[in-house]
């Protein structure tokens, strides 16, 4: 039963001419799988509907060849032939109740065109952003008549397509209206540059047109960035106050935000729930339009927070609603425990960064909805009343007992240590990462609710007691462990000098409390975030600290979770050393043998530790164990042996959660084939985008 502190959230709100019927609102978000796989993203847009959603938005939607984002996989709608796919999306949408939203785009200068070959477009002559080797021509006012026709097309076919929202895109910088808005970008000397007034218009032109083309039946909103942080040069927030007060009342919706992606979806470790509040929350002072907005609500006390101060009018999420389709209904419920709350580590972004179909460290399923048929809150009961036995109670083995124990079976979770987590407890106490220990909270609650799961801490298990224990099914979720002799990728043999180092330490003893002092080199082989957390702890303990690299940048990786900047920040504040291209090739306790990776020039770096953040070994010894005395199983009534997680192959949390989840999902089903999910556009599934869009009445 819903606490009535939270009936605000699930009040209808009119929206133009539509009506949303709470005050939930999925904003766009990128999935890696857009165009390309559009069953895939209609039903993971489909899930979000049916767990209560108001709104259900797109991600970018393409609106002309000159606007090609390849290699990244977005929503397109070049012409008449990509309705389908969208109309698909609304029709799952609406048959839950909810609104769909279509944000149109042209990425200009932002765009690549690597696949449509065409020029790129620009307010003004300027390189493209993203490094391709070539530059954005200065649109002309034809192009400008015709950018303003493509939109006015794309937003009359998101009509036809079923689309209850139509978005006007100026924020991210990822938008030539946005574009025309900046200072840096926009030096044109005619009615469209120079004054705020000409860089507004192109704007003002593009909502008139998608009020006139769409506006009788589909509600127009406005997605706006209100701050870009770049000082005189972006959008600052006065000048953001002018544009809200020229355009208030001309689009049906305001959504606001900061840029660029970088600044909006910033990672737990760096910005906390509501952090855009104070550069939004002026928007609905200056407008009787409904405003959304973001800041990684998880929360409810914090959304009725928003909306009762006046801040927003509707509850924006993208990262939230990734971890929790389910969230609005579970708050509409009553069930508040069990809402699985987004850690801010930024998997979900690496899904649209490496060009696949988007995953979530906190639920396994996002991006699985329709490849495997996986439900974020339902899952098949038990095939029989086998027994299981989860030795691990880290990400892997709390996911696969939770999961487990929802299926029906009898599950005992064993756990060698005197706490629960894993990996995570361990992880969440370095600096910034307190939201992750969510991934063992939400578990260790799920699993407490289950009778049919039984909890052993302190229980370190030899191969005999696995097989005097009684269970059919046995699943190792043992974790992993640093190497300390600084093998890695770059690395195919120990470093000379660190193997039995006592001044060379990994995460795992600066996790257990064991801390290096005096000059310290972290030594990152990795790439990801560990080496700029140890540094960070490190230097917050007083050290001195060097964090030297063999890549050309610190943790490359993280330019995938959207990291890299506020890590290179960070370390700039604490002043941290950064080396990069630079190599150790050996360790005497007191100085590094250090080589520059290109030049192979030596030089000698005194320290008085090394942190080597290298590579990972499995614990795999119980299994191996187990695999040697294969031939006792039967006798012992184990029916089926698997290694799962870091202890099979050491990756991110994300990668335990969703091996664990697999496991349970699989045990005792029957195989899937060689294949273990569905593919798109085979002969089986073309009739789902061979058909006419449905007619749609305004709410």
């Amino acid at each position: 039963m819903r606490d009535p502190r939270y009936d605000i959230l699930f009040t209808p709100l009119k929206i133009g001419p539509v009506t949303a019927k709470n005050r939930f609102f999925q904003v766009p978000h990128c999935n890696g799988m857009g165009h390309a796989m559009p069953l895939a993203h209609a039903a993971m847009r489909e899930t979000k509907a049916e767990g209560g959603w108001a709104v259900v938005s797109t991600e970018e939607c393409e609106i002309h060849p000159s606007g090609d984002l390849t290699p990244y996989v977005e929503a397109r709608l070049w012409d008449d032939r990509d309705i389908p796919a969208l109309a698909l999306m609304c029709d799952k949408v609406h048959a839950h109740g909810a609104l769909a939203a279509l944000e149109l785009t042209h990425n200009g200068p932002t765009a690549s065109n690597l696949y449509s070959r065409e020029v790129l477009l620009a307010p003004s002559h300027q390189p493209s952003k993203y490094g391709y080797p070539s530059q954005a021509r200065a649109m002309t006012l034809h192009d400008i008549r015709e950018y303003r026709r493509w939109h006015r097309e794309a937003a009359i076919r998101g009509k036809r397509a079923g689309m209850d929202i139509i978005y006007v895109y100026a924020a991210h910088d990822l938008s030539l209206a946005m574009h025309f808005l900046q200072r840096r970008r926009n030096q044109r000397s005619d009615e469209y540059g120079g004054s705020l007034e000409n860089r507004v218009r192109l704007l003002r032109e593009v909502l008139e047109d998608t009020r006139d083309a769409v506006g009788d039946t589909c509600a127009v909103a406005l997605r706006f960035a209100t701050e870009e942080l770049l000082g005189p040069g972006g959008v600052e927030l006065a000048e953001a106050r002018e544009i809200v007060g020229m355009l208030a009342e001309l689009p049906d919706l305001w959504d606001v935000n900061l840029a660029a992606w970088y600044n909006d979806s910033v990672p737990s470790r760096f910005a906390g729930e509501g952090a855009q509040e104070p550069f939004i929350d002026f928007v609905k002072k200056t407008t009787t339009k409904p405003v959304v907005g973001v800041g990684r609500f998880t929360s409810p006390d914090t959304m009725v927070s928003q909306l009762k101060r006046g801040v927003l009018d509707m509850i924006g999420c993208a990262r939230p609603s990734i971890a929790d389709p389910f969230l609005p209904r579970k708050i509409e419920e009553g069930r508040i425990d069990d809402i699985r709350e987004c850690i801010g580590c930024n998997i979900c972004v690496s899904g649209d960064m490496t060009i696949s179909p988007i995953r979530c460290t906190q639920n396994p399923t996002m991006g699985e909805e329709w490849r495997k048929g996986w439900h974020p809150e339902r899952i098949a009961p038990k095939r029989s009343p086998s027994r299981v036995l989860v030795v691990g109670a880290g990400p892997a083995g709390l996911e696969a007992a939770r999961a487990l124990g929802q299926r029906g079976y009898e599950v005992s979770l064993a756990e060698a240590r005197k706490e629960l987590g894993g990996r995570v407890t361990r992880e969440a106490r370095l600096p910034g990462l307190a939201e992750w220990a969510r991934v063992r909270d939400w578990r260790v609650g799920q699993i407490h609710k289950l009778a049919n799961i039984a909890v052993y801490l302190d229980s370190a298990l030899s191969a005999q007691d696995v097989l005097d224990f009684g269970a059919e099914h046995v699943v190792l979720a043992t974790g992993c462990h640093w190497r300390r002799d600084g093998y890695g990728r770059s690395h195919g043999f120990a470093i000379p000098g660190f193997a039995n180092n006592p001044r060379v330490f990994t995460p795992d003893d600066l996790m257990d409390g064991r801390l290096p002092e005096g000059r310290v080199v972290v030594f990152d082989d990795d790439g990801f975030y560990y080496g700029s957390v140890a540094a960070e702890l490190l230097r917050l303990r007083g050290c001195e600290v060097i964090h030297l690299t063999p890549d050309d940048g610190i943790a490359p990786w993280s330019l995938h979770t959207l990291d890299y900047r506020h890590i290179r920040k960070r370390m700039a504040e604490l002043g941290i050393e950064a080396m990069v291209s630079q190599d150790i090739i050996g360790y005497d306790g007191t100085t590094l043998a250090v080589e520059d990776v290109w030049t192979h020039r030596r030089r000698e770096l005194g320290c008085d530790a090394v942190v080597a953040v290298t590579a990972r070994v499995p614990d795999d010894a119980l299994y191996q164990e187990l695999l040697r005395r294969e031939a006792e199983w039967s006798a012992a009534g184990v029916r089926s042996l698997r290694c799962i997680g870091d202890a099979e192959a050491p990756g991110l949390i994300a990668h335990a959660v969703y091996a664990g989840h697999r496991y349970a999902r699989e045990l005792e089903e029957p195989a899937s084939g060689e294949v273990a999910f569905k593919r798109h556009f085979h002969t089986a599934h073309a009739d789902d985008l061979r058909r006419e869009p449905q007619a749609r009445e305004p709410s």
